[in-house]
C-alpha cells in the first residue's frame, strides 16, 4: 500500500487530534489552528482525488493489527474522495464567512469551545464518507449529532438554547431508531463492516428468511436518517435551528450535517444491504412520496416567511425533498443526480445563510424583508453572492443548480411508470415555487430603500474573510455548473465501485 492511500486515515484523525489540541488553546490561537487544520484538509482532500483518478476501483484500509472482520477498517473509492472534497472545502469556506460573527456573538471564554466542536464535526463528517464499520459509522454520527446541537446553543439566547433542545430531541430520536436498526442487523448477519452485512444480507434474501426483519432494519434505518436529515414531514426543528445559530453554524448545519446523514443513507443502500434488497421492501416509494412532497410543503412554507434566514431555512427542507426523492427512484441515475443534488445545494445554501446574514447587517441587525430593500447596495459582495446562489436554487443556466435539476429530469426518463410523470410535474411546480421566493429576495434587496429610513453602509462590511468566502463560494457554484459532467462522471464512477 501506498502513503498517498493512508490519506483518508489522516482526514480523519487530522481534525480529532486537533480538537483535543485546541481545547487547552486561548481563542485567538484556536481561531488560527482550526483555520490551519481544516487549509491542510482541503490539501490532503484535493491530493486524494487526484491520485485517485488514475486509480481503479476502490480499496480498504486496515486500522490497527487485526484485519477484517475482527479489526477496524476504510474503504475509499471516487465518490468518497469527492465527497470528502467538497465537505471540508464547505466546512474551511462557512468558518471564513462567519469569522466575525462568532467574536461578536460568542462569550470569549466560549469561543475554544466553539472551534473544537467545528474539529469534532469535521472529523465525524470525514469518518461518515470513509468507514467501512457500521457501528463505528454510529459513534460518529453521535458525534455529529452532540456538536451540531453545540453549535446550536453557542449564542447562548433564548431562542437557540430552545432550537438546540428541539434538535437534541428529534436527532436523539433518529439515533436510537438507526441504533436499534443496526442491532437488529446484526442479530440477523452477525457482522459489523459493511461488506460482510451484504454478503450476508444476500444469502438471506436469495433463500426467501428474515424478510419481515430485514424490512423492519430498513425501514428504521430509513426513518432514523430521514429524521436527522429534516426529511418532510421530520423537519420540525430546522427553522429555529437554521435561522438563529451563528452565520458559520446556519451554514454548517445546512449545508454539511444533513448530508453527512444523507450520505450515510447511500451507503447503507448501496454497500450494506443492497439496492436490490431495498428496492423489494418498498420503502424507497415511502421516501419517495415523503420527498414530493416536501418538495411542495417546503417551498410553500418559504414563501410564507417574512424573515430571510427562516425563509432559507424552509427551503433547505424543500432542497433534502430533491435528495430523496433521486433516492426513492432506486435507479443509478437517481442515486447519482442526489449525490450531484448534495454538493450543488450544499455550496449554494451556505453561501445564501452567510450573505443573509451580511445583508441583515448592512441593514441594521434586521432580517425582514421590508428592512432588506437596498441592502444589495450597502453590502454589494453579499447582494452578488446572494444572488447568485439563489438564481442556482432556482435552476438558473451555468449555475450548478440548474445541472441538479437536468439530472433529476433525465433520471426520471429511465423510469417506465407513473413515477416518471410524477417527477417530471413535481419539479415543474417546486422550481416555480423557487422562483417566487427566490426571485422576490432577489428584487428586494435592489429596490429602493424605506422612505426616511437610513443604514449605515460600514455594517454589512465584515472584513477580508467574509468577503473572500463569499467570492469563492461563488466561484465554485459557477465551476460546478461549468464543469458538472466531470463531477457527475466522478460521482458515476465511484457509485459503480460502491457496492
Amino acid at each position: 500500500m501506498e502513503l498517498w492511500q493512508s490519506i483518508p486515515f489522516a482526514c480523519i484523525l487530522l481534525p480529532l487530534g486537533s480538537a483535543a489540541v485546541t481545547s487547552v488553546m486561548n481563542k485567538r490561537w484556536s481561531r488560527y489552528w482550526t483555520m490551519f487544520v481544516l487549509s491542510c484538509l482541503v490539501i490532503l482532500c484535493a491530493i486524494f482525488v487526484f491520485k485517485m483518478q488514475a486509480f481503479s476501483g476502490s480499496y480498504t484500509y486496515m486500522m490497527g493489527h487485526y484485519s477484517a472482520p475482527w479489526g477496524n477498517e476504510i474503504r475509499a473509492g471516487m465518490l468518497e474522495a469527492v465527497t470528502a472534497l467538497f465537505f471540508s472545502l464547505i466546512m474551511l469556506l462557512s468558518l471564513m464567512g462567519g469569522m466575525k460573527k462568532i467574536e461578536e456573538h460568542l462569550l470569549s471564554d466560549k469561543q475554544s469551545l466553539y472551534y473544537v466542536m467545528l474539529l469534532l464535526l469535521s472529523a465525524a463528517l470525514m469518518a461518515q464518507v470513509y468507514t467501512n464499520d457500521l457501528f463505528t459509522a454510529y459513534v460518529f454520527l453521535e458525534i455529529m449529532t452532540l456538536a451540531a446541537g453545540a453549535l446550536i446553543s453557542a449564542r447562548n439566547r433564548g431562542r437557540t438554547l430552545v432550537a438546540s433542545t428541539r434538535y437534541m430531541v428529534m436527532n436523539l430520536l433518529g439515533s436510537g431508531m438507526f441504533l436499534l436498526g443496526i442491532t437488529l442487523l446484526y442479530d440477523l448477519s452477525g457482522h459489523l463492516l459493511m461488506s460482510n452485512i451484504k454478503e450476508a444480507v444476500a444469502i438471506l434474501a436469495a433463500d426467501g428468511k428474515y424478510q419481515m426483519p430485514l424490512t423492519v432494519v430498513i425501514a428504521l434505518m430509513s426513518i432514523g436518517l430521514g429524521i436527522k436529515s429534516a426529511l418532510f414531514p421530520f423537519h420540525t426543528w430546522v427553522p429555529d435551528a437554521y435561522g438563529y445559530s451563528t452565520p458559520t453554524s446556519a451554514a454548517v448545519l445546512s449545508s454539511l450535517v444533513s448530508k453527512g446523514y444523507i450520505f450515510m443513507l447511500v451507503k447503507i443502500y448501496w454497500r450494506v444491504l443492497g439496492v436490490d434488497v431495498i428496492r423489494s421492501t418498498g420503502i424507497l416509494d415511502v421516501l419517495f412520496v415523503f420527498a414530493m412532497v416536501g418538495m411542495i410543503m417546503g417551498s410553500l412554507s418559504a414563501i410564507r416567511q417574512n424573515d430571510v434566514r427562516r425563509m432559507i431555512a424552509f427551503s433547505s427542507v424543500a432542497q433534502i425533498g430533491y435528495i430523496f426523492m433521486g433516492l426513492g427512484m432506486g435507479t443509478e441515475a437517481g442515486a447519482a443526480a442526489a449525490m450531484f443534488h448534495v454538493f450543488a445545494h450544499a455550496i449554494s445554501k451556505a453561501a445564501l445563510f452567510l450573505a443573509a446574514g451580511g445583508l441583515a447587517d448592512a441593514s441594521g441587525n434586521n432580517k425582514q424583508f421590508r428592512h432588506l430593500r437596498g441592502s444589495g447596495f450597502r453590502s454589494p459582495i453579499a447582494g452578488i453572492a446572494f444572488t447568485i446562489g439563489a438564481l442556482s436554487m432556482v435552476g438558473f443556466p451555468f449555475l450548478c443548480g440548474f445541472t441538479s435539476k437536468l439530472n433529476f429530469a433525465t433520471a426520471a426518463m429511465e423510469l417506465d411508470d407513473i413515477r416518471m410523470l410524477l417527477v417530471l410535474a413535481v419539479l415543474t411546480v417546486s422550481t416555480f415555487l423557487n422562483t417566487v421566493y427566490f426571485l422576490k429576495t432577489v428584487i428586494t434587496l435592489y429596490r429602493k430603500p424605506l422612505a426616511g429610513v437610513q443604514y449605515s453602509r460600514e455594517k454589512g462590511q465584515r472584513g477580508f474573510c467574509f468577503h473572500t468566502s463569499l467570492v469563492l463560494f461563488s466561484v465554485v457554484n459557477i465551476a460546478l455548473g461549468l464543469f458538472s459532467q466531470t463531477v457527475m462522471d466522478f460521482i458515476t464512477r465511484g457509485l459503480s465501485y460502491f457496492g
